[in-house]
């Protein structure tokens, strides 16, 4: 586990871009926490910069996905929130499809999962801190070799 304060929106973006640069070459499913308006989608929309991703990315709340193909390697972008018990129920299939081969899948509101993602996964636990900044904290699920190339 490390963790990561992010004072200023460049502090999040350099952050993303040395996240990204561990990524982009085999891919990663990446689950995001926190509450609304704590920085998910903005840590999202620098990965994919980083990556060379050229749509707009927004926050996948109303659409549940997002996807992007317009750099090396696929982004996809689901969003749990607005899931139901059953909602989470049909798309379960989707996310363990996303999470194998060279693709980059980010989940947000992960924690409506119900315990649906046993992969191999990088979690992402995002919260304020008193001063207004954010602070990141990456947890890996089998993902060791991400979280000692952002300790360095």
């Amino acid at each position: 586990m490390c963790k990561y304060k992010c004072v200023t929106l460049d502090d999040t973006k350099a952050l993303a871009y040395k996240f990204a640069k561990l990524i982009k070459d085999g891919g990663c499913f990446i689950n995001l926490f926190g509450e609304i308006g704590a920085g998910k989608t903005a840590f999202v929309k620098f990965v994919a910069e980083a990556l060379g991703i050229k749509e707009k990315v927004t926050s996948p709340s109303f659409v549940i996905l997002n996807e992007y193909h317009s750099a090396e390697i696929p982004v996809y972008h689901f969003d749990l929130y607005r899931l139901e018990h059953a909602g989470i129920k049909t798309i379960s299939d989707e996310l363990r499809e996303y999470s194998y081969g060279k693709k980059i899948t980010f989940v947000e509101w992960a924690e409506f999962s119900e315990g649906e993602l046993p992969f191999e996964r990088i979690e992402i636990n995002v919260t304020y801190d008193d001063d207004d900044s954010r602070v990141y904290e990456f947890k890996s699920i089998g993902r060791d070799d991400i979280i000692e190339g952002l300790k360095n």
